[in-house]
């Protein structure tokens, strides 16, 4: 009688190869969902372009997905005429900019940021620095732009609002892919409603260009004066320093120890007009006086007691203006920290970023012009003034009682 053979068992599948199996299945899975979802279809004649991008390029601090969403803005921020030589100062840079990120994270939009921003010559001096009691400089920074993620930490606003920069391998991948899928790809929306593009056919799209006005790019934020539609606060961009800045900052603040600070905005701010009897107006009637050395002593001695190191951010560049404040603090200035700022400072954005950093760290802050009701200030006039007034330089005590 023949013997039968025993039927081979098949080896099992071992642990580790059940798991690779599972984790494939998975991200099949994934995939075939982000899909429906981004598009209502089931594939996307790009997908695997993407996929094959993502997967091989290096990784980041933060990894971008298949299934993101770009909004671009154009390639540079807020200048008139888009010409540095005329562009505004960095706080009006970064009311657009902020205006910018609010609309990518309404959108749920990965925001496309600008690798550059403008520096108008007179806002560039080196004199703001190199200040001291009995010289000044005209001599400028060398530059006319600076790079964005030289002033910002890109890594540290994606966890907000996810950015790009438009000069990375990522945008410059996105962007040719947008032009394969034509009309599926990209749409220029400039006047169109951030509602509308959530409810209609725009929001499958892998871009949208809302580049808007060449005047302003918050002309397209129609709430701006409505705080309670403000997504993103003033202090927003200013704690989201690049991290040299930010370990600049706090150097600074450990060795001024305990401290107050005032910030003292003078130089454009002055500019004066004529009216057509020949008078002298200003934007801010009493933004002169209120900046000057015994006005501001009047204004902060209640809350600054006599002895307290007072740090002063300013762009007046006077030598001595601040002297006569001496008689009741200890002044600093940023100059006196050129061990910690010469090695990382190229420009003056550089500079007041690491600034308003250590005024805002500061036990009582004054600042020039008021943003939130419970600012201290070194004047009552608004920081935002569309009429010209006749400027006031001495003090009106039934005016400062009345106050």
């Amino acid at each position: 009688m023949a013997t039968m053979s025993k039927p081979q068992r098949t080896k099992p599948t071992s642990r580790s190869q059940r798991l690779v199996l599972l984790c494939i299945v998975i991200f099949a899975c994934l995939l075939l969902l982000s899909s429906v979802i981004s598009t209502g279809k089931l594939g996307l004649p790009y997908q695997q372009t993407l996929i094959d991008y993502f997967v091989r390029s290096p990784r980041g601090k933060r990894e971008h997905t298949l299934s993101e969403k770009y909004l671009y803005w154009g390639n540079r921020i807020d200048c008139p005429g888009k010409n540095c030589e005329t562009c505004a100062g960095l706080g009006h840079q970064e009311s657009s900019l902020r205006c910018a990120l609010e609309e990518a994270l309404f959108l749920n939009r990965t925001f496309v940021m600008p690798s550059g921003m403008c520096i108008n010559p007179i806002h560039n001096k080196k004199g703001i620095l190199n200040r001291s009691d009995n010289k000044t400089t005209e001599e400028g920074w060398v530059g006319s732009s600076c790079a964005m993620d030289s002033l910002y930490d890109i890594d540290l606003i994606s966890e907000k609002i996810p950015v790009i920069l438009d000069d990375s391998k990522t945008w410059h991948f996105v962007l040719s892919t947008s032009m394969k899928l034509e009309e599926r790809g990209i749409a220029h929306v400039y006047g169109v409603s951030r509602h509308r593009l959530t409810q209609s056919h725009y929001s499958n799209l892998l871009i949208i260009n809302r580049t808007a006005s060449p005047l302003a790019w918050f002309v397209e934020c129609k709430d701006r004066g409505n705080r309670s539609a403000v997504m993103l606060p003033y202090s927003f961009l200013p704690n989201m320093a690049a991290v040299n800045l930010r370990d600049a900052a706090e150097k600074i603040k450990a060795e001024l120890g305990d401290y107050d600070a005032i910030h003292v905005r003078r130089g454009d701010k002055l500019k004066t007009r004529k009216d057509r009897f020949g008078v002298e107006r200003i934007q801010f009637p009493h933004l002169d006086r209120a900046t000057r050395p015994e006005f501001i002593l009047h204004r902060i001695e209640k809350l600054i007691p006599p002895g307290r190191t007072l740090y002063i951010g300013s762009n007046e560049r006077t030598p001595g203006f601040f002297s006569p404040l001496a008689v009741r603090y200890k002044l600093a200035y940023s100059s006196n920290f050129s061990e910690i700022l010469d090695p990382i400072i190229k420009n003056n954005y550089q500079l007041f970023m690491v600034e308003r950093l250590v005024m805002m760290g500061a036990r009582t802050y004054f600042k020039t012009f008021r943003e939130y009701e419970t600012d201290l200030t070194l004047t009552d006039d608004p920081k935002k003034n569309k009429n010209w007034e006749i400027p006031v330089y001495t003090m009106d005590e039934r005016k400062e009682a009345a106050s």
